[in-house]
């Protein structure tokens, strides 16, 4: 009997006053309140967790789903695209396609007529596989040759990045006087009826300043790692390394204290970019109202500008810290103005294969290598387990020995995946000789991994059918194994399909035991067969992670993006399964 339905009386066998008792189911609906309370943050903090993950991942991921390209116009003679002189596909295969786009990129920039601007032009700007749109359309329709038409040309991944705002931040910033350029090429003096330069050189003063005190610490750091080792040549290199960061600090603090006069800008500080007439100038100092430039790209007169008709451009990053130069980005910048540069859908992303070029690596290799991996693993592990399953739960006698047997697959279901990536080197690859970095070993090493999974969760749905349809089946005529095959096995498929899915979503985002068997390899092509080479999607997501360049960042986010979207596809599967097929008994 509760305390709600016992009388409120001493006599109630508890020893409690009726006010006493009362305050007792207040103290326990209290503490059942704070353990709701204490599940739902729990249940809160854990989803707030996850949605934070998921954007996080999400935002770094956005830009690997879209490109920047610019559309050329662009004249292939025959003499680029044809190897012999004829419209033949075997011929117009081995045509130079890049010289087609450097002509098309040299009539947009005439000025650019030294050797080293051609390479920064050509090199910089367009990715290596920019041609591939040119080779397309021409082996597509050979008649074209000789004529102008426009292609999208692939921009490479540092001029990609800085469309997207990847790079460097950008700030921009109207004139407010009348500015008068001295002249339209080379060094010139830019002369403003207001002071239009004293916004930025105050900012280049706080930059200074900040900079100045930064040195400083890392100075003094190194003084104080110095005075703790003993006396020798790693100590001595500190000191020289710190009086040399001291030297840079007090240059720049004497420029923050020398008022008046222009203030000199160095590659090290953001860059300031003058838009004006046409042309691009960048700042090599700044006064209150008069600045000095180098001409990245030509104006079209010395004739004053009007306030709103120029503007100043700020680049945070330094040009010393930017793959890209300043001359590159005057070159972007003249693009963008033309209307030539656009963003697309990234389909190469999901119809390439892996690449050292970030613009150009797709993630289809390790799609069709996880794909046929996952074919052989179930192929190999789902009649094997369940077959395992129904023989120990319904025919094997019960003794030590299947006894035994069950420990070990209990215990073969918690060993580390890694183990059995030993075991697939040492077994499969060093004794079987089975070729390395294919989807035939990687199925069957995560065979091995999700097969005592598939077992146990087979025999609980065995398990879980009443016995009364075993006997039902049996007392009508039919064989032991007519009752299991033909009553038990159909009702339990439901929890063995489900188990059979949450394994192979586990298969799926393993990477530990692949890379023991070589499926860490650097592979361009995309697989054809079960013995080709071949990578997986979590193993290109871990090779993605370690490069150096900025822009497999994204495409590392947007590979997990990918690999989520099938577990959570698969997991999903499981459920509509369970809940389509389970019977309640």
């Amino acid at each position: 009997m509760t305390d709600l339905a016992a009388p409120l009386t001493r006599a109630s066998g508890a020893g409690l006053s009726p006010d006493a008792a009362r305050a007792r189911i207040r103290r326990r609906y209290r503490a059942e309140a704070r353990f709701r309370l204490y599940g739902m943050l729990a249940v809160g903090f854990a989803a707030l967790m996850l949605v934070v993950l998921i954007a996080d991942v999400v935002n770094k991921a956005w830009p690997a789903f879209f490109e920047t390209r610019v559309r050329l116009g662009v004249t292939p003679t025959l003499e680029q695209v044809s190897t012999d002189g004829k419209l033949e596909r075997t011929s117009l295969m081995g045509g130079d396609y890049d010289a087609v786009l450097r002509t098309s990129l040299q009539e947009l920039f005439p000025g650019v007529k030294d050797r080293a601007s051609r390479r920064k032009l050509f090199n910089d700007l367009l990715s290596t596989g920019a041609s591939a749109a040119v080779r397309e359309r021409v082996l597509a329709d050979p008649s074209l040759v000789g004529k102008t038409f426009t292609v999208p040309a692939l921009l490479d991944d540092a001029a990609d990045l800085y469309f997207k705002g990847l790079m460097t931040g950008r700030s921009e910033r109207g004139g407010r006087g009348t500015l008068i350029p001295s002249a339209t090429t080379g060094e010139i003096t830019l002369t403003s009826t207001a002071d239009d330069f004293s916004a930025d050189l105050a900012d280049t003063k706080r930059a200074l300043a900040a900079t100045a005190r930064s040195l400083r610490r890392e100075a003094e750091r190194l003084l104080r790692s110095a005075a703790a080792l003993p006396a020798g040549d790693e100590r001595a290199r500190l000191e020289q390394q710190a009086a040399e960061i001291v030297a840079q600090a007090a240059d720049k603090e004497q420029r923050l204290a020398a008022t008046g006069g222009a203030e000199p800008l160095d590659a090290s500080e953001p860059s300031k970019l003058v838009v004006l007439d046409g042309g691009i100038i960048k700042l090599t100092s700044l006064g209150t109202n008069e600045a000095t430039g180098i001409v990245l790209a030509p104006l079209a007169s010395t004739q004053p500008a009007a306030a709103g008709s120029w503007k100043v451009v700020t680049l945070d990053q330094p040009e010393a810290n930017r793959k890209l130069g300043d001359q590159q980005i005057a070159w972007l910048e003249q693009l963008r103005d033309k209307g030539l540069v656009e963003r697309a859908f990234a389909t190469r992303f999901f119809t390439s294969g892996d690449s050292r070029e970030p613009e150009q690596a797709g993630i289809l290799g390790g799609l069709v290598g996880s794909a046929l991996t996952m074919l052989v693993t179930l192929v190999l592990c789902l009649p094997v387990g369940v077959g395992a399953a129904i023989y120990l739960e319904e025919f094997a006698p019960k003794n030590r020995l299947t006894d035994l047997v069950e420990v070990n697959i209990n215990n073969l279901a918690a060993v580390p995946s890694i183990v059995f990536g030993l075991l697939g080197l040492a077994v499969f690859l060093n004794f079987f000789g089975l070729p390395r970095s294919a989807p035939l070993v990687g199925g069957l090493v995560l065979a091995l991994l999700v097969l005592p999974t598939i077992i146990i969760a087979s025999r609980a749905a065995l398990k879980a059918v009443p016995p009364s349809i075993r006997e039902g089946a049996l007392g009508i005529g039919a064989s032991h194994q007519q009752a299991v095959f033909h009553h038990v096995l159909p009702l339990a498929m439901p929890g063995i399909m489900t188990g059979t899915i949450i394994g192979m979503a586990h298969a799926l985002g393993e990477t530990a035991p692949l890379l023991l068997i070589g499926m860490v390899a650097f592979i361009v092509d995309v697989p054809a067969a079960v013995t080709d080479a071949a990578t997986v999607l979590p193993v290109q997501i871990f090779l993605w992670s370690d490069l150096p360049e900025a822009a497999f960042q994204a495409k590392t986010a947007g590979a997990i993006i990918v690999l989520l979207v099938f577990l959570f596809i698969m997991n999903g599967v499981a459920i509509l399964l369970r809940r389509r097929f389970e019977r309640r008994w």
